[in-house]
């Protein structure tokens, strides 16, 4: 997948309508096509690049979620299946010709589209009456695919771990176990082939996605892979220093000590007690956020001692 500006990559603004976006890619498209840029690999690559962005720009809800969360946390939420996965290039391929540039068919877009996302998960596009993927193969319309939403708590991705999940399908009650990634991200789908509705007129059923909802932690906040957390300390520990107690996700507790003047807003940093990465390399670190605790009321010892400091001009 690209890691590019997807509105950089069609040459649109952000404010683009749909028909301008259409337009960019349907003029690029025909510059970078394969058939007409025969064993040119950067122009290829440079049709892959279009497609995908077009794929996305021209999805309302895909567009959304990368407005919403830019490029790269896009990319930890979809897939390149996914991206194609439910697009329609049947129509855009019969407006622009395309299967029939420089004299040779092939299948309305489909081969191309097999030849240059080889490696890929056989991205697919349906026609009006068939599904069809990019190898040329049809059979009946493929069944609806279903969304299953699984809420699980920070604690529960620190390890790779299975869970059991029970949906309804046609009003059959199915159960199933997936395998929980350590390290996913919130919102990542998971996607198990062929466990959706099953397709009309004998056709593949469609498949279950499993959206990953992490839950709101009561100690800590999530930032990629980093986790942060809270703790309040006296001004008295501040100024002179301290040792305090913090948890680690994964059940632990370890000291920390806290130098002797250190500001409000100081940071912590506990290399490696962060949430694993999904690719295996390493974890995150955990992050404490120091927040010094100035008393709203003091006693009259209390404050005697104050003035007396601040008299020594401390």
């Amino acid at each position: 997948m690209s890691n590019n500006d997807y509105y950089k990559i069609l040459g649109v603004k952000k404010n683009a309508g749909t028909e301008d976006i259409k337009k960019s890619y349907r003029k690029l498209a025909m510059k970078y096509h394969p058939d007409k840029n025969k064993d040119n690999k950067t122009a290829e690559e440079k049709f892959k690049e279009i497609s995908e962005a077009y794929a996305v720009l021209s999805d309302a809800e895909k567009k959304k979620q990368y407005d919403m969360f830019g490029a790269e946390g896009f990319q930890q939420r979809y897939s390149q299946e996914d991206i194609f996965s439910s697009f329609d290039f049947s129509d855009i391929f019969r407006e622009f010709g395309f299967g029939n540039i420089g004299g040779r068919k092939r299948g309305g877009g489909a081969g191309i589209f097999n030849h240059i996302f080889s490696g890929a998960s056989s991205p697919r596009y349906r026609t009006n009456s068939v599904f069809t993927d990019f190898g040329g193969r049809t059979g009946g319309l493929k069944g609806q695919d279903v969304i299953y939403e699984l809420p699980v708590h920070l604690e529960d991705i620190f390890k790779t771990e299975q869970k059991t999940i029970s949906y309804n399908l046609g009003g059959i009650h199915q159960q199933i176990k997936v395998k929980i990634p350590a390290g996913i991200a919130d919102g990542k789908k998971l996607r198990l082939a062929g466990k959706g509705q099953p397709g009309p007129q004998g056709g593949p059923s469609g498949d279950l996605y499993i959206k990953i909802k992490i839950l709101n932690h009561p100690i800590f906040q999530r930032e990629g892979n980093d986790l942060y957390m809270n703790r309040e300390i006296k001004f008295s520990e501040a100024v002179l220093g301290t040792k305090i107690e913090v948890p680690t996700i994964d059940g632990k507790r370890l000291s920390l000590k806290i130098p002797a003047g250190s500001q409000n807003g100081s940071k912590m940093r506990l290399k490696g007690y962060g949430i694993p990465s999904m690719d295996g390399r390493g974890r995150g670190d955990a992050y404490v956020n120091i927040n010094v605790d100035v008393p709203k009321k003091l006693n009259s010892k209390q404050r005697a001692l104050i003035e007396e400091l601040r008299d020594l001009n401390l």
